[in-house]
């Protein structure tokens, strides 16, 4: 539900007959099937959506709803979160006994082994709910070619589930599907049992209708033989789809016999945002000089010129949104501290305010650095020469970034100036809080009211505090009934959201540091989120053009009171990581972390992102604990998604403003982590070499 949401806030930019043409404009997906994967109606096809397409896709037909996330992760491969209900189902020998709506979550992966060409068809092979229960487990080779240009045709061979309907072999013997906790990699069913042909055609009719037909391969046993939910009369299905200019898809389907089914997708890509170009007002223009300005050495010795300098470059500065925190002027050089709070992408940050040096500093000025500050820490010192700005400014980004030098910034950043603080920043919002997946109750939410505000005590200590007032919602649905073989670290979140009256979300004095050329530090202390208080300690160790870091964390909390004020509760706990983080290429991230967690349980949690240079992310995580499977409960282990969307790339404005959704497969008291605000390594992360080469053709926006 989240996911759909956000999505449909950005669907793909208009889609004209010459997409292909148009870099600014994402190619249209293929069609998808009431899995919410590539496919034709309830079969798959060997198509690959566009890379980075992330579509989510609502399907329903014979009392079952199928909600899917879909993220193409490279241009070969592709993954799916599918959350199903199933009303009526009825699974002999367990509590779903036809009188209660069971839900099911399962995981699926596709490859394309071939692409096609004129004479060879893609062949694709596929895993459907090989990390779940097993009800839609499957597996499954399937081939798809073009005859004309409008006419395609694909077969294919289906094990499992696929492979329950006039089966014409077998290999070997696949164990019996049973529903259990989820979460375990079904691997000893794999490709084994009976297989079974499926196929279809898909005939293009205009360029956004098109008529699908296909033999299905799927017996449907549990819902139809056993739970009576259709009556399957013929493998035959056929459907109608309808895409919009939007990109949204919408279908119709005529299934087994018996049933109409529907089907809406709603794509989005991170690599193209609705408005290319932004919505911000134009930089200034770099300002040339003269043979005379470059020899002009008398302002040096002028306290009233310097003065000047210094408020006229924080004004100018200011109405681009950046702030001016001090600077270092010499004949010929100028190092600027400077922080951006405005724009996503540090370059833009970086090119405004070097165009806006050229307008106002001498010109005997001849090298610029910039350094950015994060949280009142150095990271990267940035310089151009004035010469190259007043020379390249028409020219390609990457001509101005062969000439730029990016450097370790440890120790170059002038001292800020002295009436910048303490400062006071704050904001009113309404916020959502979310829970789902729960068996019993599968989405719960809070929404309300949130008064945020950061005191900022001097360049590296902030005062930070968050309080809500719950308005509605039903997170306070009573859940300790939920076995736990643990204390109760997560299990009783219910309890913190009964309180109606105005609750302190999180209070935190908080100090960064730079105690290295290369290390970075932050100790936060008092209520460090709305079920712990506590001290945290944090250190990491990152060189500026490293692919690796590495980091070190350490806390020790007490549980809140229920009501969120200033109250403690009996539990408390020492946890605290060793993490690894690296940077594989092509904007993939992995993280290792491996400590203790709060309900004193040891091992190790390995999570996988892709990266965007406009901000956006997508990843997954797991993590396993010394609990075994039994005493986690359902899920078996923890394991997520999560999703940043970054405001500016929705609305085309700058902005720094990022929503954040994590999907939890459930919440359980194995694995839980604190949520701590201001962790280190993103933030530091994203001004180094790395993330500024890959951002720097925003560097002239």
């Amino acid at each position: 539900m989240a996911s759909v949401s956000v999505l449909l806030l950005a669907p793909l930019a208009a889609a004209a007959e010459d997409d292909d043409a148009n870099p600014f404009v994402a190619p249209q997906p293929p069609g998808f099937n009431l899995y919410g994967t590539v496919g034709l109606v309830d079969m798959p096809t060997a198509d690959m959506a566009p890379d980075a397409t992330l579509s989510t896709t609502i399907s329903h037909f014979a009392g079952t709803t199928r909600t899917t996330l879909s993220f193409q992760v490279l241009p070969r491969l592709s993954g799916s979160f599918r959350y199903s209900a199933i009303s009526g189902l009825l699974l002999p020998g367990s509590i779903y006994d036809g009188s209660k709506t069971y839900y099911d979550r399962s995981f699926d992966m596709r490859y394309q082994l071939l692409e096609e060409t004129r004479d060879r068809p893609a062949v694709s092979v596929g895993l459907q709910d090989f990390i779940g229960t097993g009800l839609y487990g499957g597996e499954y080779i399937v081939a798809s070619k073009s005859i004309t240009p409008r006419l395609r045709i694909t077969g294919g061979l289906g094990w499992g589930r696929l492979g329950s309907y006039g089966a014409i072999g077998s290999t070997g013997t696949r164990p019996a599907e049973i529903i259990g906790r989820g979460g375990i990699p079904t691997y000893d069913r794999w490709f084994r049992g009976d297989f079974a042909p499926f196929g279809g055609i898909e005939w293009q009719a205009t360029d956004r209708l098109s008529f699908k037909a296909e033999y299905s391969s799927d017996a449907y046993t549990d819902e139809a033989d056993t739970s009576g939910l259709f009556s399957r009369d013929t493998p035959w299905n056929v459907g109608i789809d309808y895409k919009f200019k939007s990109g949204i898809q919408l279908s119709l389907f005529s299934l087994y016999g018996s049933e109409i089914g529907a089907l809406v997708t709603v794509h989005s890509n991170p690599r193209y945002a609705p408005s290319p170009g932004g919505r911000n007002g134009a930089p200034v223009p770099v300002k040339p000089r003269s043979a005379a300005d470059m020899r002009d050495l008398g302002w040096t010795s002028d306290d009233v010129t310097t003065a000047n300098i210094r408020t006229r470059l924080a004004k100018a500065l200011k109405r681009d949104g950046l702030v001016f925190e001090g600077i270092e002027l010499s004949a010929t050089k100028a190092v600027l501290r400077m922080r951006n709070p405005l724009y996503m992408e540090e370059p833009q940050a970086l090119g405004r305010a070097a165009r806006v040096m050229t307008r106002i500093l001498p010109g005997s000025v001849e090298q610029f650095t910039i350094v950015p500050m994060v949280s009142g820490m150095t990271t990267t010192a940035v310089t151009f020469r004035r010469s190259d700005l007043e020379r390249l400014e028409n020219a390609p980004a990457a001509d101005l970034l062969a000439r730029t030098r990016i450097e370790n910034a440890y120790r170059l950043a002038p001292a800020a100036e002295q009436d910048l603080y303490p400062a006071l920043s704050w904001s009113l919002g309404p916020y959502v809080a979310l829970s789902v997946f729960d068996p019993d109750n599968p989405v719960r939410a809070d929404i309300g009211l949130r008064l945020n505000a950061d005191y900022h005590l001097a360049p590296n200590w902030v005062l930070s505090g968050s309080v809500t007032q719950k308005l509605q919602g039903n997170l306070d649905t009573d859940t300790t009934s939920v076995p736990s073989a643990l204390p109760r670290v997560r299990t009783d979140y219910s309890q913190y959201s009964r309180n109606t009256d105005p609750a302190i979300e999180h209070l935190t004095l908080t100090t960064f540091g730079r105690p290295g050329k290369d290390f970075y530090s932050r100790v936060s202390v008092g209520y460090l989120e709305k079920m712990y208080a506590g001290i945290s300690g944090e250190i990491l160790w990152k060189p500026i053009d490293s692919r690796l870091a590495l980091g070190a964390e350490l806390n020790y909390v007490q549980k809140r009171d229920y009501d969120q004020l200033f109250g403690l509760r009996d539990y408390d706990t020492v946890t605290g990581h060793v993490s690894a983080y690296y940077a594989l290429g092509r904007g993939f991230h992995t993280q290792l972390d491996v400590g203790r967690y709060l309900a004193g349980d040891y091992g190790a949690t390995v999570s996988l992102d892709r990266e965007f240079a406009n901000g956006w992310r997508l990843g997954a995580y797991a993590t396993f604990t010394d609990v075994p499977f039994d005493d986690f409960g359902e899920g078996s282990f923890d394991k997520g998604l999560r999703l940043t969307i970054p405001m500016s790339w929705a609305l085309g404005t700058p902005s720094r403003t990022v929503n954040n959704i994590n999907v939890q497969s459930l919440t359980r008291d194995g694995g839980a982590r604190l949520n701590i605000r201001d962790r280190l390594y993103q933030r530091v992360r994203e001004n180094h070499r790395r993330d500024l080469i890959k951002e720097w053709g925003r560097v002239w926006r």
